[in-house]
């Protein structure tokens, strides 16, 4: 079987020959740089739209890029169903019992079966274990259920982010946000809301619109009283409560405060950010599979969640750098009722934008669904692969062929052909039309490496991800608010008494004055200049550490300090709190000066500057980039490598191909004319012996002139049959030979992208790691003294 395993290439099926309607050996590896043009799967129930959408994914996944699939239904949870040792056992805690009892076998039985029969499937494919395992070794995958305990729960509506600076200061930009995350809100409370009239839109946006430029996040508090009380005295040039009345108002409050009140919406208070950077990567850089399943919601609370994912990676994309390689996917399993052709749900804007813009920055958009009537042209027209499968009816069938003749802009559109196609599918059967190749293909897709059991059941779900549910990376909690928790020790009202020449400082951090007091730290601050010209490095950081207060003259231990921001630092407290007692040691100033060369030896050894380099791609990592986003950014720019290497080995062998192709061209239509020619003379030789015969047995008994002459032309015309056949057996011969090198160019063209291949995994070990550390003169202690931090006190 030809070689599959290759970098960039997805494979998804066997072509299938359009005359015999048999499966060939041709195997379809599809470019995963074509989905930067996006994909979009058609095909009614039983098709196997659902089994070619993971299999794609599996694809991706093999090839190192994250997916985010929306999972409306629930069938994508099965991507986490793959059992490297096809074991019964394996198989067993996922079956759907209903179809072993409606087979008549228990469930132990049914397992063994499932398992035989997709080990047996898979080894038809090429597919072993191995693969499968490489799969769930390079992938972290995780279901999230927003709303729900059963998988890990999503924190939607604990805070609206403040967006970048970047979208901050672009005012298009910026505006496009503010007026989506309203829409997407006003939606769960199944308002619908112009953004340019509607009184709800005008008086939620402004609020958003003034916190997010003053760097404030927003959470569902904050807008209910900004509803009732608006930071604003005027929307336009009206007084806001002539624009929007305080009763009016008060309605809509109301309705915000019961979906905040309501037990259900805790669950979408907690869980993880909605952060679409850690649903892509693992800390370590490790690409995720991050399933996002909303069966469980009602119609409105599957419309917020999904639009609230769309804005977020429609905001995501916007800090990305540009590439022209594919970053990563996400999927959609079913479209409909999303970007619908003539409502305007609160998804269908950032969706349409995606697949508008989403090339440019490497994301490729992949939508499936049963009903193509029911979904925009102006979304339909950006997508560049279609993946057609059975169709229910006329006119689903008519939508996509005015779909693809859109796409093709009528250029080398043969509808008859795309018709008989379509009409004449089988299960598991679709017509590939890719624009970046030079005709539509059928093909079968193959097996899939997951398990197709169907939906999985929320306790399923809990199973499967109780082991899993470490929460993605994302920036949490300051280290001082995570570690200044139960602390015990006498407190006083009365702050002690501090000599005046040491400094002293309070932190302001956002806590309750009844369980909290402050606590004396050691705070230090610098400024830190690294160099190293080698490196390219010149960097200014600046560090601030708070200790634990020594009891005795010893040095504080600053390897487990709190991480502190400048802008805690303030000269005055709170008067609310109370303190805990000062160490003696903290009285004496004399200790401070100790205890600040300390600090400065202690940077110097310990503060190196981490940097990662990746000598082979010529990439470095900027300084504070972890190891985890360093290799993110070397996974990418090793795909823009690799797809450069291979498109040009492509042109490399692209003039040698259509040459051979024009010469099989000429050789085929050589067999068409010469068999044409040979079966009219096959018809003229048969009537001419005829006649002759007929001739010569109805006339004289001896032969006349005249039946000679047409026995004769007879076999003259008989000769120059046989001729002709030769000729066509001569254009057959010469037709193979052309078909052999093409099949031998192709060999060769995958034998050097296979080597390919196989070189590029150097360049993932060339990273090292080397530190700069910093000199002493090269470090500038800008404070040094006291820091009152709040602490909380276990009772």
């Amino acid at each position: 079987m030809e070689n599959f395993e290759l970098m960039g290439k997805f494979y998804l099926g066997k072509e299938i020959e359009p005359q015999s309607g048999k499966v060939s050996d041709n195997l379809v590896l599809y470019d995963s740089k074509d989905l930067t043009t996006h994909g979009m799967i058609i095909g009614m129930t039983g098709s196997g739209k659902t089994g070619l959408g993971i299999a794609l994914l599996e694809e991706a996944l093999m090839d190192n890029i994250p997916v985010i699939a929306i999972d409306p239904k629930g069938d994508i949870t099965n991507l986490l169903l793959s059992f490297p040792e096809q074991r019964s056992e394996d198989f067993l805690p996922w079956i759907n019992i209903e179809n072993a009892t409606a087979e008549g076998f228990p469930p132990s039985e049914y397992a063994a079966r499932e398992a035989e029969k997709w080990k047996k499937g898979l080894a038809g494919w090429g597919i072993d274990g191995d693969r499968i395992k490489k799969m769930r070794e390079s992938v972290s995958f995780s279901i999230y259920t927003p709303g729900s305990n059963s998988g890990i729960k999503v924190n939607v509506l604990g805070s609206f982010r403040c967006p970048s600076e970047k979208i901050i200061n672009d005012h298009d930009l910026f505006l496009e946000k503010v007026q989506n995350t309203t829409s997407t809100l006003l939606s769960l409370l199944n308002i619908e809301s112009d953004p340019l009239s509607g009184r709800e839109h005008l008086l939620i946006s402004k609020i958003f619109e003034q916190s997010w430029r003053n760097g404030k996040d927003v959470d569902l508090p904050m807008i209910i009283n900004g509803i009732q009380t608006p930071p604003f005295a005027q929307i336009g040039v009206m007084p806001t409560d002539t624009f929007y009345p305080p009763s009016e108002r008060f309605k809509l409050a109301l309705a915000l405060n019961q979906i905040l009140a309501s037990p259900a919406f805790n669950q979408w208070m907690t869980g993880v950010p909605l952060e679409i950077g850690s649903f892509l990567h693992s800390p370590e850089g490790k690409p995720r599979a991050s399933i996002f399943t909303v069966s469980h919601l009602s119609d409105n609370e599957r419309m917020f969640f999904i639009s609230m994912v769309l804005n977020e990676i429609v905001g995501w994309m916007r800090t990305q750098t540009g590439t022209p390689s594919l970053r990563a996917i996400l999927y959609i399993d079913e479209v409909f009722g999303y970007m619908p052709p003539v409502k305007e749900p609160p998804s269908k804007k950032p969706l349409i934008t995606l697949l508008k813009q989403a090339r440019a920055f490497g994301i490729g958009v992949v939508l499936a669904t049963q009903n193509p009537v029911d979904l925009d042209y102006k979304g339909l027209s950006n997508i560049g692969t279609w993946f057609i499968g059975r169709l229910q009816t006329q006119r689903d069938k008519d939508r996509v062929l005015e779909g693809l003749e859109r796409l093709e802009n009528a250029s080398g559109y043969d509808r008859q052909f795309l018709d008989k196609a379509i009409t004449g599918l089988k299960k598991r059967e679709f017509l590939l039309n890719n624009v970046h190749e030079n005709s539509p293909s059928i093909f079968t897709s193959r097996w899939a490496m997951s398990y197709l059991r169907g939906p999985l059941t929320r306790e399923q779900i809990s199973s499967i991800m109780e082991e899993r549910k470490e929460e993605p990376h994302v920036e949490g909690a300051k280290p001082a608010m995570e570690r200044t928790r139960g602390v015990k020790g006498y407190t006083s009202p009365v702050k002690p008494a501090i000599s005046p020449d040491v400094n002293e400082f309070f932190v302001d951090l956002p806590v309750t004055s009844d369980s909290w007091a402050y606590k004396p730290f050691i705070v230090g601050s610098g400024d830190i200049y690294y160099s190293n010209p080698k490196l390219g490095i010149e960097e200014r950081i600046a560090c601030l550490l708070g200790a634990e207060a020594p009891h005795n003259t010893l040095e504080p231990n600053w390897e487990n300090a709190l991480e502190l921001d400048e802008g805690d630092l303030c000269r005055e407290g709170n008067e609310q709190l109370k303190f805990l007692e000062l160490p003696a040691a903290m009285a004496n100033p004399s200790n401070y000066k100790k205890w600040e060369k300390a600090f400065q030896r202690w940077i110097r050894q310990n503060k190196p500057l981490v940097i990662f380099k990746n000598q082979s791609l010529k990439l470095a990592s900027s300084p504070g980039e972890g190891r985890g986003d360093f290799e993110i950014r070397v996974e990418e720019a090793l795909r823009e490598k690799r797809d450069m290497e291979i498109e040009k080995l492509r042109k490399k062998y692209d003039s040698k191909m259509a040459t051979l192709q024009k010469q099989l061209m000429a050789a085929e239509q050589a067999i068409a004319r010469e068999s044409e020619q040979a079966k009219n003379r096959n018809i003229d030789t048969v009537i001419s012996f005829g006649s002759a015969i007929a001739s010569a047995l109805l006339g004289r008994k001896s032969l006349t002139a005249t039946s000679t002459y047409r026995m004769g032309s007879a076999l003259s015309k008989a000769g120059r049959l046989r001729k002709e056949k030769m000729d066509i057996a001569r254009a057959e011969e010469k037709t193979q030979f052309i078909q052999e090198q093409l099949a031998a160019l192709e060999a060769s063209l995958n034998e050097e992208i296979e080597k390919l291949t196989e070189s590029m995994e150097k360049y993932r070990e060339a990273t090292q790691e080397h530190l700069v550390r910093p000199q002493s003169t090269n470090i500038n202690i800008k404070v040094f003294g006291l820091a009152w931090v709040p602490v909380e006190i276990e009772n």
